[in-house]
């Protein structure tokens, strides 16, 4: 049982005594606060085990996370060395990527001006030949009429 239960106990047990008549003092029953006070006794040794588990348990984590810190700045202490070795050479890729980068989309501006310039080309030739279609539907559309015209004039 929990000590803290325990001195609870005891306080309503002083609590709920019996006052003795024109005095301070209250009547307590002895067992009962001998009972408590040997379960006290019994608990008290337990926690203090548990504590002190608690205790070195925090220690150990502490100890731990204190290695693990150090291991960590370590770590990052042997990446940044490395990373400082390594940027000569992310400079010169980063420089090499842009050249890439700047051939690239000098290489897609041909294109596209190539591919503009051809698409006008062929729109040219539709325009063209659209052109003379609907001339060829015009001269059509003429002809039919004046055979519409001879037919309205021939007698049937």
């Amino acid at each position: 049982m929990d000590v803290l239960v325990l001195i609870d106990k005891l306080d309503d047990l002083v609590h709920n005594a019996k006052p003795m008549p024109l005095t301070d003092t209250v009547r307590v029953d002895k067992e009962e606060i001998y009972d408590l006070l040997d379960q006290m006794r019994a608990t008290i040794p337990e926690e203090i085990k548990q504590a002190r588990w608690i205790v070195k348990e925090r220690q150990e984590m502490l100890a731990e996370a204190k290695r693990e810190a150090e291991r960590i700045v370590k770590e990052a202490r042997e990446r940044q060395a490395q990373l400082i070795a390594e940027e000569e050479v992310t400079k010169q890729a980063e420089r090499a990527a842009e050249d890439i980068i700047d051939d690239a989309r000098a290489r897609e501006r041909e294109i596209r001006l190539g591919a503009e310039d051809y698409a006008d080309e062929i729109l040219n030739t539709l325009e063209v030949n659209l052109s003379k279609f609907t001339a060829a539907v015009q001269r059509g559309r003429t002809r039919l009429q004046g055979k519409d015209d001879e037919r309205e004039l021939s007698p049937r």
